[in-house]
C-alpha cells in the first residue's frame, strides 16, 4: 500500500496547476462587483476542506435536477452520487466564512452518460455537481455567491470541527431547526498532492449557471471500506429535497484538507431552465425547482458577522433524522 501511495504520489505532484492562464494574468488587478470589492483572482487562502461523496437513488437525483440538459452521475444499478464538501474558509476578499455544500454528482449534455465513464472524461460530458443547498455563515458570502455565480447561497449556522480522530461540520438554519451533519474519520495520512478543477451547477433566476473553482492542497484520502464517516440530515426545509435522495449509509471516499489554496473563476456561463410549456416552467419556478429571483439578493448588504454556532449533541435524539453509519 505504501508503494501505491507513493506512486501516487509521485504522479499526481506533476500534474500542472488547474487554474487557467487567465486567472494568472489578473494577478495585481482589481474588480467591484455589486458594490463588493476583489482583488483578482478571486481566491482563497488556509482554507480547510472536508469532501465526501455517498450512494444515492439514482431515479430520486434524476427528478431533483432542473430542465432537460443536467443528467445524474450513475454508479450502475440504479445508483447516483451525492456529493458533500465544506470549506473553511479563513482568507478571503470578503472576510471568514464556512461554506456547506450539499450537491448531486452530474453531466451536463443532451443525454446521460454511461455508468462511471464521466470519472474518466470528465471534461468531455462537462461532469460536475448540482448543488442543492449551499447554507454560508455571512450575508457577503450570499450577496456575492447568489448574485454573481447564481449559488443557491443562504446564511445559516455553521461550524467546521477537527479532532485528532475525525473531521465534522454540522449545520443548523436561523431558526435553530437541524439541518445536516457530515462526519467522517480522519483517513490515514496518505499526504496526496491535489490539483482539482470543480464546476458547480445552480439554479437561479430561471437559468442553470455554471461556476468553476480551482483547489491545489495536501490532503489525506480514503476510498471503499477505508472511507468511514455519517451524513444526516435534520427537518430544516432547505434539506428537505435530500431527505428524498435514499442516499446510504457508507461513503464512497472521504477527504480532508488541512490547508488548500482556492481561485473562484470569474468566468460563468448561464442556459436558459425550460419545459415542454410555459405553464410547467411557471409551475417549476413556484416549486422553487428553476432557483429564486434576482429580488432575493437586492436588498443584501455586506455584513461579515457570523450566526450563533450550531446546537451540537441532538443527532442522536432526532427522530426524523435520515443517518448514515458512524465512522
Amino acid at each position: 500500500m505504501n508503494a501505491v501511495i507513493g506512486t501516487a504520489r509521485a504522479v499526481l505532484s506533476r500534474l500542472p496547476s488547474p487554474v487557467p492562464r487567465r486567472q494568472r494574468r489578473l494577478t495585481g488587478q482589481s474588480a467591484r462587483v455589486d458594490t463588493i470589492p476583489y482583488d483578482m483572482p478571486v481566491s482563497s487562502e488556509d482554507s480547510p476542506v472536508l469532501m465526501a461523496a455517498f450512494p444515492c437513488s439514482l431515479s430520486a437525483a434524476r427528478a431533483l435536477l432542473p430542465g432537460r440538459e443536467l443528467h445524474p452521475v450513475s454508479l450502475g444499478f440504479g445508483k447516483g452520487i451525492a456529493m458533500v464538501t465544506v470549506v473553511n474558509y479563513r482568507a478571503t476578499d470578503i472576510g471568514k466564512y464556512i461554506e456547506y455544500s450539499m450537491a448531486i454528482a452530474v453531466t451536463h449534455g443532451p443525454r446521460p452518460a454511461p455508468p462511471l465513464v464521466p470519472m474518466a472524461l470528465q471534461r468531455t460530458l462537462q461532469f460536475g455537481q448540482y448543488v442543492v443547498d449551499l447554507p454560508v455563515s455571512t450575508e457577503v458570502s450570499v450577496k456575492g455567491g447568489k448574485g454573481i455565480w447564481g449559488m443557491p447561497k443562504h446564511a445559516g449556522s455553521l461550524d467546521f470541527v477537527v479532532t485528532d480522530e475525525t473531521v465534522s461540520a454540522q449545520y443548523d438554519d436561523l431558526d435553530g431547526r437541524f439541518g445536516a451533519l457530515i462526519e467522517i474519520e480522519r483517513p490515514g495520512p496518505t499526504a496526496l498532492p491535489l490539483k482539482l478543477a470543480a464546476a458547480n451547477f445552480c439554479a437561479f433566476r430561471g437559468m442553470l449557471m455554471k461556476s468553476t473553482i480551482y483547489f491545489e492542497a495536501t490532503g489525506d484520502v480514503a476510498v471503499g471500506p477505508g472511507a468511514r464517516g455519517r451524513f444526516v440530515l435534520g427537518d430544516a426545509p432547505s434539506v428537505a429535497p435530500l431527505r428524498t435522495l435514499q442516499i446510504g449509509p457508507h461513503p464512497l471516499f472521504t477527504a480532508y484538507l488541512p490547508t488548500a489554496h482556492g481561485v473562484l473563476d470569474d468566468h460563468f456561463e448561464a442556459w436558459f431552465l425550460t419545459d415542454e410549456s410555459l405553464d410547467k416552467v411557471d409551475a417549476q419556478t413556484a416549486a422553487g425547482v428553476f432557483g429564486e429571483s434576482l429580488e432575493s439578493v437586492v436588498g443584501l448588504g455586506r455584513g461579515e458577522t457570523w450566526p450563533a454556532a450550531p446546537k451540537r449533541g441532538r443527532v442522536e435524539s432526532e427522530s426524523d433524522a435520515v443517518h448514515a453509519s458512524r465512522p
